[in-house]
Formats: structure tokens, C-alpha cells, sequence
């Protein structure tokens, strides 16, 4: 395994599924962790601390090392700090996942606007304030650092019934994902987003009936290696983990079709939508 024994890192969602696995799997690799997680419901009401207190308890017992942060992300106020504990703890921030989600499927004429901005609160928001927080004192420590984001193929792919939300804040965090990436090359941060297809609590409704999605833990060796020094040439990638399968979502532009006249008219596109669209 790669070791990360002087690194810090932030996984924020980390009481449960994926993000436990990820704070797990970087302590194992020797990695100080802050472990966040309010413990609410998947549609984001409630609290139950003893979520992240638990994986704490659990990464400590096995000997390392990680401290509980309770609060729910998504305003500058939590990210900076998230950011002070790291640093006010063990004196130094390298890696932040930026994991933390909630879902409460919705159709989207049903959809009202406080459900709207909660889940975008959450997924977009939390990964912007978190990013930027961490993004921020990478540069200012001058030691590069690891910006790891979750999207998903609700957003980047298939298209699911109730998930308007949901799909939006997840199609904006890869391309958020891109533009940090870009952004922070001059300072040695990567920035990369994983789209894992794991079996959760919040994926658990819409892998209903399948035979899709292993464990969240099938996902965690890719999050080390993004986090490590074997990862740092890597940046700017929207990876999808499913099914003992890696791959990268690529983004070309195909090749467009020409009018047959000097410009577009609407009766050529009627005539021409199947070959325009490829069906």
C-alpha cells in the first residue's frame, strides 16, 4: 500500500459508506484523519454525532490517528474550519475528499426550491467552500496537495427519474473538478473527481433489482492512489469506479455535420436530426 504516514487529510461524509471506507483505507496508509460527518438523514434533517465518533474510535483502535468533525458542509464558515482543525491538530493539511452527500428523490415538477438548495448546498456548495479552503492553504503552505471530489453518472450519464437536484450539483462538481485542476497546477495540487458505483445507503434505491455496485471499499484503493505521491501527475480526470472497473469520462466534441445549403434552415435540421444526433 502506499504510504502516507506524514500526510493530513479531511474526508468530509466520512461516518458512513464510501466516506468511511476512504477515511479507513487513508489511515491505514498511515494518514491523520479528520473525520466529518453530522450523522443526518439522507435527506439532510437531523444529527447523530456518534457516526464520526464511531470511525474515529475504530481508526484509533487499530493505531491511527483522526479527530471528529460534526458539523455539515457547505458554507465558507464550516470549510475554514475543517481546515483549522487539520492544521490546529497536526500542524498540516495534504488531502481533502470531498465526499459528503444527501439525496431525497423528488420529482422534478415536485421539487421546491428550499429541496433544491439544500441538496446543492450540500454536494456543490460543500465541495466549492471545502475546495477553496483547502485550495488556500496548500498554496499558502507551498507543499502542493490532493483535492479529491465525488461525482456521478446521475450526472455525467444516464439520466435518473427524481434525481433533478441531485444530477445538477453532481454534472457542476466535475466540471468544477477541471477548472481546480487547472487552476492549481502552478502550486502542485491535483484535483480529480471519483464517480463510484457502490452499494450505500444512498445508492441502495436506485441499484434496487441489480446486480450492480460492489463494496464502498472496492473504491478506497483508487482514493489512495489519487492522494498519494504515485498520484501526483494525475489531475484533471473524472474517473468512474463500477464493478472492479476503472475508467476516465472522456469529453471530446464529435464531429458535426455541415448544411447542405449556406446555413442551417429548421426543415433541413427536421430532416437531418438522426444523422445530426448519430441514432
Amino acid at each position: 500500500m502506499a504510504s502516507l504516514s506524514d500526510r493530513v487529510g479531511i474526508v468530509t461524509g466520512a461516518g458512513r459508506g464510501l466516506g468511511r471506507a476512504y477515511a479507513l483505507a487513508l489511515a491505514a496508509a498511515g494518514a491523520r484523519v479528520v473525520v466529518n460527518d453530522p450523522g443526518c438523514a439522507l435527506d439532510g434533517t437531523g444529527a447523530d454525532p456518534s457516526l464520526a465518533e464511531s470511525v474515529v474510535a475504530e481508526i484509533v483502535a487499530a493505531g491511527g490517528r483522526a479527530v471528529a468533525s460534526l458539523e455539515s458542509v457547505g458554507t465558507p464558515e464550516v470549510a475554514a474550519g475543517l481546515v483549522e482543525l487539520a492544521i490546529g491538530t497536526w500542524g498540516r493539511l495534504d488531502v481533502l475528499v470531498n465526499n459528503a452527500g444527501i439525496s431525497c428523490s423528488t420529482p422534478f415538477a415536485e421539487v421546491d426550491h428550499s429541496l433544491w438548495q439544500r441538496i446543492l448546498d450540500t454536494h456543490l456548495g460543500g465541495t466549492f467552500t471545502c475546495s477553496q479552503a483547502a485550495f488556500r492553504e496548500m498554496v499558502r503552505a507551498g507543499r502542493g496537495g490532493r483535492i479529491i471530489n465525488t461525482t456521478s453518472g446521475a450526472g455525467l450519464g444516464r439520466a435518473y427519474a427524481g434525481s433533478a437536484a441531485y444530477a445538477a450539483a453532481k454534472a457542476a462538481v466535475a466540471a468544477l473538478t477541471r477548472v481546480i485542476a487547472t487552476e492549481g497546477l502552478e502550486h502542485s495540487i491535483t484535483c480529480n473527481a471519483i464517480s463510484p458505483l457502490a452499494r450505500t445507503r444512498m445508492s441502495g434505491a436506485f441499484l434496487a433489482g441489480t446486480p450492480d455496485g460492489g463494496g464502498a471499499e472496492n473504491v478506497s484503493p483508487l482514493v489512495i492512489f489519487l492522494a498519494s505521491n504515485a498520484g501526483r501527475a494525475t489531475t484533471g480526470r473524472i474517473f468512474r469506479a463500477a464493478d472492479g472497473q476503472l475508467a476516465v469520462y472522456q469529453s471530446d466534441i464529435p464531429e458535426g455535420q455541415t448544411s447542405n445549403a449556406d446555413t442551417w434552415s429548421p426543415e433541413e435540421i427536421a430532416q437531418r436530426i438522426d444523422e445530426i444526433v448519430r441514432k
